[in-house]
């Protein structure tokens, strides 16, 4: 399993200076496969293992939308996705 290299790109609105888009990187590989799994707000990208790469925030997103892509993942990598992301861009 590769080892987590965390990474955060934020995306902010030129005018109001609010987050508009997070990208939290897992993982540094190619990307295989990119799943929607919240409509419109949240998509994943995999490897071709199916090791989650990162996670792109395009709205808000529910906090159990995180914790199901982290379920199978190292505690690090579970810890990072709760807290990583702008609060902005997380719901409870």
């Amino acid at each position: 399993m590769a080892e987590p290299k965390f990474g955060l790109e934020v995306s902010f609105n030129a005018t109001t200076g609010e987050p508009v888009a997070a990208y939290l990187r897992v993982r540094e590989e190619s990307v295989a496969t990119t799943t929607e799994v919240s409509e419109g707000v949240a998509f994943a990208d995999y490897a071709a293992d199916g090791l989650l790469l990162g996670i792109e925030l395009l709205a808000p997103c529910s906090l159990a939308v995180m914790d199901q892509l982290g379920a199978a993942e190292p505690e690090p990598v579970r810890r990072f996705l709760r807290g990583g992301p702008p609060r902005e861009l997380i719901v409870a």
